[in-house]
């Protein structure tokens, strides 16, 4: 009775072994230079888009806020995306209200204003969360290092960047004061294209 015993605890430890194995293997798959192109999120009019529509580009990530004292630089995200859209550039701008209540508009409010105050062309997504228990997975996976363990931490404030080649792989990260048309960004987003 003991040596069936014992033989049924192995076999349902090596079944467990096995399923954490399967587990982590799937964990460290999603994590690979491809994650970017696994998310699927709203545009600023409620259309779902899928990151993987932007396999082969390079793209800027942007937290946007349109009350903050960084929202000068939407003319600046719109001049370098003008700058390079045509040769595989592409900006991608979400809306966030975690610093400050910077951010408390509508999708729509939102949209109004980046084309009438900026004349915003590029990409821009639904109002989600950047930070604390309600960050958007997307957001999760550029702070957490499972894009680049080198570029992990939590977003600081709005207009922080991440840019992202065109393989899907988070390559470079920008705090809130560096200008989109700064010498150094715009060399990044160069050799990036190349």
């Amino acid at each position: 009775m003991k040596s069936l015993f014992n033989q049924l605890l192995l076999i349902c430890s090596l079944g467990l072994i096995g399923m954490t194995t399967i587990q982590c293997n799937e964990l460290v798959s999603n994590d690979d230079k491809s994650g970017f192109y696994n998310f699927t999120l709203n545009t600023i009019d409620g259309v779902p888009k899928k990151m993987s529509t932007y396999q082969g580009k390079v793209c800027l990530i942007v937290n946007v806020a349109s009350r903050c004292g960084y929202t000068s630089q939407y003319a600046n995200l719109e001049k370098v995306y003008q700058e390079y859209k045509n040769k595989g550039f592409m900006v991608l701008g979400f809306p966030a209200n975690n610093f400050g209540g910077q951010e408390p508009g509508t999708d729509q409010e939102i949209k109004t204003f980046c084309s009438s105050s900026y004349n915003v062309t590029f990409n821009m997504y639904g109002k989600i969360s950047v930070k604390g228990n309600d960050k958007h997975p997307l957001f999760t996976f550029l702070t957490s290092g499972a894009a680049n363990s080198n570029l992990a931490g939590e977003i600081g404030w709005n207009f922080e960047k991440f840019l992202i080649d065109k393989n899907g792989k988070l390559i470079k990260r920008y705090k809130s004061n560096i200008d989109p048309m700064s010498a150094e960004m715009k060399t990044d987003i160069e050799n990036a294209l190349k």
